[in-house]
């Protein structure tokens, strides 16, 4: 019966991982098709901006990295002067705000004013939502993998539905999918603020500087052991900025690619661009909960393999998996420019598979590694700087489709799948020295 009790999750994992499906649903909805509104013609039926795609590519980038960025500063803000609760609160409104700009479609100026507005909203809603799961179990709880597995589980639902639906409202013009996205994010905040209190509690709601005053906590300095595991929570950063580097290129590179030059076609219909950034949603649904099921089953047999080696398994995985995209490439004779000649379909899908491997071994693992090894007064500033190193993978990997003009997918693809490998293979290497560095916590 004891160990039943352990099993079993807090109902609040659900509730932050139902309202932060909406966020997700956001998200990855303004991934699927933003950069086709870009780059589609102004005086198009469907609506568009007429951008050159290397610009619009860097635009769309920038934008997403940006949401990641200021989750540096969101982190901070909530830990001394919000709390978590209250962030999630303004942050989810913020992005709210921001949909129904893009949904105006009204140019450059909602455009830009939209975006603003969502990436402050990230900022200050990701790291609150990520680090309160932390929160709900005792340090050293082994659940806490699994838990970050079910969370990153949920609220891909909402990453997996969020291109279907939106590439079939885009049918009728792109402000329809704004208004899809604007909606969803509307619902899921009204069922977070009437449900947070009871299952939440009191959880969250208190800043750290708070928590420290009504404890009689006195501010001091890191101990060495902290000092050690905040280096690894670095180095880690360091290193998974790669894989981020690698996967970003779903929303850019993938995205044009499979536009133009990947057979869409099954029997006489041809699946939409946008409904393909489900794939990748749909597999973490598909396998989060064996995911989850394994690290536990491991965890009780003592055989769970330390957060560095789940990590550098993942790099390898998604390195394997970019070789599909070479594949395809080489598929078309190289990098040739016909659009009449197509590569098959299933090398995208074995792309997209691979590199969903790849993200379960590394993002719901590096989630819980912040709130694992982060110290407890600092786990949301660190839960930023987690996303700092997505925003610098979202960054550069905005340019990378510039590159693939000069250079050609095949080098580009080619030179990721051997870089990441190689990071991968790094970190398995020094995992022993990591896990030491960890002082316990695994």
């Amino acid at each position: 019966m004891e160990q039943q009790v352990k099993l079993k999750h807090p109902k609040g994992l659900y509730l932050i991982s139902f309202v932060t499906l909406w966020e997700r649903f956001s998200f990855y909805g303004l991934s699927a098709f933003l950069i086709l509104y870009l780059n589609n013609s102004e005086s198009d039926k469907l609506g568009g901006m007429g951008i050159e795609r290397g610009n619009a590519s860097i635009i769309v980038m920038t934008f997403m990295a940006l949401c990641y960025l200021l989750s540096l500063p969101g982190g901070r803000i909530a830990d001394r002067y919000m709390g978590k609760r209250r962030s999630i609160v303004i942050g989810g409104i913020l992005i709210m705000f921001g949909l129904c700009s893009l949904a105006l479609d009204l140019g450059a100026v909602s455009l830009f004013s939209g975006l603003s507005l969502i990436c402050i909203g990230n900022g200050l809603f990701k790291p609150s939502a990520s680090s309160i799961i932390g929160d709900l179990y005792e340090q050293g709880d082994k659940r806490k993998d699994a838990a970050y597995t079910i969370f990153y589980m949920v609220f891909n639902g909402g990453a997996f539905a969020a291109p279907i639906i939106c590439g079939y409202m885009n049918n009728w013009g792109y402000k329809y999918g704004f208004m899809v996205i604007a909606i969803g994010m509307v619902l899921g905040m009204i069922i977070y603020l009437f449900l947070a209190q009871k299952y939440l509690g009191d959880t969250g709601k208190q800043t750290i500087h708070e928590q420290n005053i009504q404890n009689k906590i006195e501010k001091k300095t890191l101990t060495k052991e902290e000092k050690n595991r905040i280096t690894v929570i670095l180095v880690l950063i360091l290193f998974v900025t790669f894989f981020w580097m690698g996967f970003s290129q779903a929303s850019s590179s993938f995205n044009l690619y499979t536009r133009d030059f990947i057979n869409r076609k099954v029997f006489n219909w041809e699946i939409p661009v946008e409904w393909f950034q489900s794939v990748n949603p749909l597999l973490i649904l598909i396998l989060g909960a064996p995911a989850s099921a394994l690290w536990l089953y491991l965890a009780k047999k003592g055989k769970d393999p330390s957060i560095p080696v789940k990590m550098g398994l993942g790099m390898l995985v998604l390195g394997i998996g970019f070789l599909f995209m070479v594949a395809a490439v080489m598929q078309r004779g190289g990098d040739n420019t016909n659009p009449a000649v197509k590569a098959s379909l299933i090398f995208l899908v074995m792309t997209y598979l691979f590199n969903t491997i790849g993200e379960l071994c590394v993002s719901p693992i590096g989630l819980s590694m912040v709130s694992k090894l982060a110290p407890q007064r600092m786990t949301t500033f660190f839960m930023g700087t987690w996303f700092l190193g997505i925003f610098l993978a979202y960054f550069v990997g905005g340019f990378m489709e510039s590159f693939i003009d000069n250079f050609g997918a095949l080098t580009i693809f080619l030179s990721i799948a051997i870089f990441v490998s190689l990071l991968g293979i790094i970190i398995l290497l020094i995992s022993k020295k990591l896990v030491r560095m960890m002082h316990g916590i695994v």
